[in-house]
C-alpha cells in the first residue's frame, strides 16, 4: 500500500526552479531520511507533502487511511493555556472519547427504557473496546513520559505557554505531534533545540512507533539510527536509496564511481565523432552526415550527479607549551551551581569535546576557560605561547553591516583583498556572496563566514560552540577533516554525536550529579556508561584505563542479540559476495561499453541490474557481519 505517492513535484519562487520534478513514494514501515545541500527546497518540498504549500505542478496523493502530523517550524500556540494543557490537547479525540462514555454510562443509569438501555449499552461497550484499543486509560501517563523525554521538568508543566522559550515552544510543537500519534510522520530537523540526552529518547521513541516516516535532519547520528531509507533532493530531483545515511554515502560513492566513467567514456566517444565529422565535412560529405544522424541519436548521460563540499582547512599552528590550558579547581554559578572543583589539563595536539543537557554550562565554562567570563572559584593558566580562536555559536564576532570578505579579517587589513577572497572561497563563499553584507547571509553561509574568520586568526587553540549549527551534511564532513588535520589543540561544545565522535580523543560530560573526564570519544562515553551504570566518579577522575580494560573484555561477555538473517557460514557468505561483485563488475564494464553508450534503453537497463547488485551486496555484507558476530 502506498500511503505518500509524490509524482513530478514542480515548484519555483523566481526564474529558477527551486524543485522540477521530485517523485518518490512513501510506504507503511518506511523511515525516509530527505538529504540535500542547504538551499536545495527540503522544507519546501515537505510543506507541500504537508498540504501548507501548493506545487506548480505535479500531484501528492495521501491514501485515505493516512493521518499525516507534521512538525511545524514556527510554533502557533494560544497563549493562555498550560504547557500540560497543551500538550494534552494533543488528545483531544481521546478526551472526548472518554467524555462520551462517561455520558453515555450516566444515560444507561438515568434510561427506563429497555430498547433505549440495550442502544446504549451497545454503544458504551463500543466506546470502551475503543478506549482500550488506543491506551487511552493511560493518558496522563502518555503524556508525562514525552514532556519527560524532551527533557520537561514537572515544574513546568503549570508554566504558560507564552512565558516559554523559542527552544522550548519548539519542543513542544513536538511533544504535541509524538502525543498524536499520526501513521505518517513529516518531520523536519526534530531534534533543533534538543540536546543529546533527548535527541536520543526521540530516536527511541520513533524506533518503537509504528508510522512511516519522511524526516528531514543534519544529524548523522540520528538518521543512521532511525531512517531505513535516504531520499536525495538535488538539483530539483530526487534519487532513491535503501539503507540509512551511513548505507546512502557508500551506495552513493558506487554510483558516483560508475557516473563518471560512463560519463566521461561517452563524452570521448562523442568528441571523436564530432571530430570524424569536422575532418570528413567536404570530403565526404555523405559520411560526415551519416555520423551526424547517429550523434544525434545518442542519448546523452548526465553529468556525475555530484554535491560538492568547501574544502575548509585551518593554516599550521605555531607550536605552544606542552600544557595548552590547566584547570584547577574551577566552580560556576548563577543562582544555582553550574559545575564545582573541576581540574584537568589540555595537553598539545589533543581534541577535548564537552557535553552535557542544554543549560549544563558547556558555553560558560568555554567563556570561563577563555577569561570571558568570570569563575567564582579555582585558577586557570594558559600555557606559554597559546593563541586561543573562538568560535562563538552567536556568531557575535561578524559586523552585520560589513561586506563579508572585509569582517572575514579578525585583524584589518592584515590579509589583502585576494588572500580574503581566497581564504572564503576555502569556506564555499565565492563570488557575489564573498561582497555581500554579512547580515544578508543564510544561517549556513554565515557560520562558513566566521569559520573562514577564525582561520584567519591563525590560533593553535580552537574553541568552538556549536560550529555545526547550520551546517549540511557536506559541510559538516568538511569541518571534520579540517579539525581532524589541524595540529594544533581543540576544545568543542556540541550536539553532533557524529562530529565529536569522530574528532574528539577526550570527554567532559557534564552529567545530572557530577562531571565525568573520559579519555576516548563518544562511543567509548556510551560503553562506560552502559558497563557502570552511570555510577559515581569524582570530576577530574579519568575513565580513560578503565576504557582500555573494557576493549579487552573476551567476548564472550558481550550481550548477544537476535538474528536478522537465516543461519548460514561465514564462507558460504563471502563466496556469493565474490560472484556478485563479479557481476557487478561485469555490468560496469558493459556500461562503458560504446555500443552500449549509444542505446538509452539499453542504459537504463544495465543501471537497474547495476542498482539490484548493490542492494543484494548491501544485504549480504549486513548478513555476513551477524554471522561473523553470532556464529561462535
Amino acid at each position: 500500500m502506498i500511503l505518500l505517492d509524490v509524482a513530478d513535484i514542480k515548484k519555483r519562487f523566481g526564474p529558477e526552479p527551486v524543485i522540477a520534478g521530485a517523485s518518490f513514494e512513501l510506504r507503511p514501515g518506511d523511515r525516509a531520511g530527505l538529504v540535500g545541500p542547504n538551499g536545495c527546497g527540503k522544507t519546501t518540498l515537505l510543506r507541500i507533502v504537508a498540504g501548507r504549500e501548493e506545487p506548480d505542478s505535479g500531484r501528492c496523493l495521501v491514501h485515505t487511511s493516512a493521518r499525516l502530523g507534521y512538525l511545524e517550524q514556527q510554533p502557533e500556540f494560544s497563549p493562555h493555556t498550560t504547557l500540560h494543557d497543551e500538550a494534552r490537547g494533543a488528545l483531544a479525540d481521546l478526551v472526548s472519547l472518554q467524555r462520551e462514555a462517561d455520558e453515555t454510562a450516566e444515560a444507561i443509569a438515568q434510561s427506563a427504557d429497555a430498547a433505549e438501555q440495550e442502544r446504549l449499552s451497545a454503544r458504551w461497550d463500543h466506546l470502551q473496546q475503543e478506549l482500550r484499543r488506543q491506551d487511552a486509560y493511560n493518558l496522563e501517563h502518555r503524556v508525562e513520559r514525552v514532556l519527560d523525554g524532551l527533557r520537561f521538568s514537572r515544574s513546568c508543566y503549570d508554566r504558560p505557554v507564552a512565558s516559554l522559550s523559542g527552544g522550548e515552544q519548539n519542543r513542544l510543537m513536538l511533544a504535541k505531534l509524538l502525543l498524536a500519534e499520526p501513521n505518517v510522520l513529516v518531520l523536519d530537523e526534530p531534534s533543533n533545540h534538543l540536546d543529546v540526552e533527548s535527541t536520543e529518547w526521540l530516536e527511541d521513541f520513533l524506533l518503537e512507533s509504528s508510522a512511516a516516516m519522511i524526516i528531514v535532519s543534519h544529524d548523522r547520528c540520528f538518521l543512521d539510527r532511525v531512517t531505513n531509507r535516504t531520499l536525495e533532493l538535488f538539483q530539483g530531483t530526487i534519487d532513491s536509496y535503501s539503507g540509512n545515511f551511513t548505507a546512502y554515502r557508500r551506495q552513493k560513492q558506487q554510483r558516483l564511481l560508475v557516473e563518471r566513467r560512463t560519463y566521461e567514456k561517452q563524452r570521448i566517444e562523442i568528441a571523436k565523432a564530432e571530430e570524424f565529422i569536422r575532418r570528413n565535412a567536404y570530403s565526404y560529405p555523405a559520411r560526415a552526415e551519416d555520423r551526424r544522424k547517429k550523434l544525434a541519436r545518442i542519448e546523452r548521460v548526465l553529468p556525475p550527479r555530484e554535491i560538492s563540499a568547501p574544502a575548509m582547512s585551518f593554516p599550521p599552528s605555531a607550536r605552544g607549551g606542552d600544557i595548552v590550558v590547566r584547570v584547577e579547581g574551577l566552580a560556576k554559578g548563577f543562582g544555582r551551581r553550574l559545575f564545582a572543583d573541576l581540574s584537568f589539563d589540555v595537553l598539545r595536539g589533543q581534541r577535548w569535546a564537552l557535553l552535557g543537557p542544554n543549560g549544563s554550562g558547556k558555553t560558560t565554562l568555554l567563556r570561563c576557560l577563555l577569561g570571558l567570563t568570570p569563575a567564582d572559584e579555582g585558577q586557570i593558566s594558559m600555557g606559554v605561547g597559546v593563541v586561543p580562536g573562538y568560535f562563538d555559536q552567536q556568531l557575535a564576532a561578524l559586523d552585520d553591516d560589513l561586506p563579508v570578505v572585509e569582517a572575514v579579517d579578525p585583524r584589518r587589513n592584515r590579509l589583502n583583498r585576494q588572500q580574503r577572497r581566497d581564504l572564503l572561497a576555502r569556506f564555499g563563499l565565492t563570488g557575489e556572496k564573498a561582497l555581500q553584507k554579512v547580515g544578508e547571509l543564510s544561517g549556513g553561509e554565515r557560520c562558513r563566514a566566521a569559520l573562514a574568520r577564525l582561520a584567519a586568526a591563525e590560533a593553535n587553540l580552537l574553541v568552538l560552540d556549536e560550529p555545526t549549527n547550520h551546517l549540511d551534511l557536506w559541510a559538516r564532513d568538511a569541518l571534520e577533516k579540517a579539525i581532524k588535520q589541524f595540529d594544533g589543540s581543540v576544545l568543542l561544545v556540541s550536539h553532533d554525536r557524529y562530529l565529536v565522535n569522530r574528532v574528539a580523543d577526550h570527554l567532559l560530560v557534564i552529567e545530572a550529579d557530577r562531571l565525568r573526564l573520559v579519555g576516548g570519544n563518544y562511543d567509548t562515553y556510551r560503553m562506560l556508561v552502559g558497563r557502570d551504570g552511570g555510577g559515581d566518579k569524582p570530576a577530574g577522575e579519568t575513565d580513560e584505563a578503565t576504557a582500555g580494560a573494557a576493549k579487552d573484555k573476551p567476548s564472550a561477555d558481550k550481550p548477544t542479540r537476535k538474528r536478522r538473517f537465516p543461519y548460514r557460514k561465514v564462507q558460504d557468505l563471502e563466496e556469493e559476495i565474490a560472484e556478485r561483485q563479479a557481476t557487478l563488475h561485469r555490468l560496469e564494464e558493459e556500461l562503458i561499453d560504446p555500443a552500449v553508450l549509444r542505446d538509452g534503453q539499453k542504459v537504463r537497463q544495465i543501471k537497474a541490474q547495476i542498482d539490484q547488485q548493490r542492494l543484494e551486496l548491501e544485504r549480504l555484507h549486513e548478513h555476513w557481519d551477524e554471522a561473523v558476530e553470532l556464529n561462535w
